[in-house]
């Protein structure tokens, strides 16, 4: 049997999906995370193929099946990056040919797909991903595309769990040194970072942020569930940065005052009111024409989708 991978790959887990030739979902199964800029590069090769292999073997598949795959890998959009990535899974996967592409170009896919049915010009929307890092992707009706963000926690990523959770520690340390509003922050951290003090807590971030950050953004939605001003602040400017990566689109494919697609996607959503219903309050503001949707399908088994269209786009050519 002829199968196809697809991959979405970012900087807390890594998804596979396995598609038959018929477009049928045999298999999804998770791994850990492959984003090279944040692990390695051999951390991330080891997580795609090692989830890879999990999933085919649920899929009840041998690697010699596999017949083409694509991969989103958050820090893919760095050439050298997907070139590396390329080779390692040709390696891999023999029999296949490989596409690697960012993880925000297979959510955008995910988003809207490819043609508009009706007109046969590409669809126009915008994707939010909003996951341990953020960054915004769109294309237009002339089949323009534009990106904004995604450039990593130590520059950018506003609005990513990583942001919200550095936020959350700046915030508790300002409230210790009276610098800042008193917050139940303070508590709640430590007790989910199981730490005694702050102490521990500043010796994780120093030696592994990756590994803090992102984990309290858990922590910060509760507290602002629960009335904190500060918590709910914190929520309330991740949304705003993350509306101000759209509106950035907006302006570059000049999709101002047009109707299009504007999905979120990514482990950020769905998990506080405050944080959505913020977020969806501004880009409402600043798109006003836009239809907010969820994403068709998942990341990955877009990813899937594009590596078997690949295939038929390849016999269709050589006919």
């Amino acid at each position: 049997m002829t199968v196809f991978l697809g991959f979405d790959a970012g900087g807390t887990k890594t998804t596979c999906v396995v598609l038959d030739a018929a477009g049928h979902l045999l298999a999804e199964t998770s791994g850990g995370p492959a984003n090279p800029l944040r692990v390695g590069f051999a951390k991330a090769s080891f997580a795609l193929e090692d989830t890879a292999r999990r999933a085919l073997a649920e899929a009840r598949q041998e690697t010699e099946n596999v017949r083409a795959i694509c991969a989103g890998v958050a820090g893919a959009g760095r050439p050298h990056i997907a070139r590396r990535l390329v080779s390692y899974l040709s390696h891999a996967f023999p029999q296949a040919s490989v596409r690697v592409i960012t993880d925000i170009e297979i959510a955008l896919e995910a988003a809207i797909g490819q043609d508009d049915l009706n007109s046969g010009k590409p669809t126009a929307g915008i994707v939010i991903v909003a996951g341990t890092g953020s960054a915004a992707y769109g294309r237009n009706s002339v089949g323009k595309t534009a990106r904004a963000g995604g450039w990593g926690p130590w520059i950018g990523d506003p609005g990513s769990a990583y942001d919200i959770g550095r936020r959350a520690v700046e915030a508790t340390l300002r409230a210790r040194d009276h610098l800042g509003r008193p917050t139940a922050l303070n508590e709640k951290i430590l007790h989910a970072e199981e730490a005694e003090d702050w102490d521990v807590i500043l010796e994780r971030i120093a030696k592994h942020p990756d590994a803090v950050f992102p984990k309290l953004f858990p922590v910060v939605i509760e507290v602002a569930a629960a009335g904190d001003a500060v918590a709910q602040e914190i929520l309330a400017v991740a949304a705003k940065s993350l509306a101000s990566l759209a509106e950035a689109i907006v302006d570059s494919l000049g999709l101002m005052g047009q109707p299009f697609t504007l999905t979120k996607s990514g482990g950020v959503f769905g998990h506080s009111d405050h944080l959505d219903a913020s977020l969806d309050r501004e880009l409402s503001r600043i798109a006003p024409n836009a239809h907010i949707a969820p994403p068709r399908i998942s990341p990955a088994r877009a990813a899937a989708e594009l590596a078997r269209k690949s295939i038929k786009d390849l016999a269709v050519d050589g006919a």
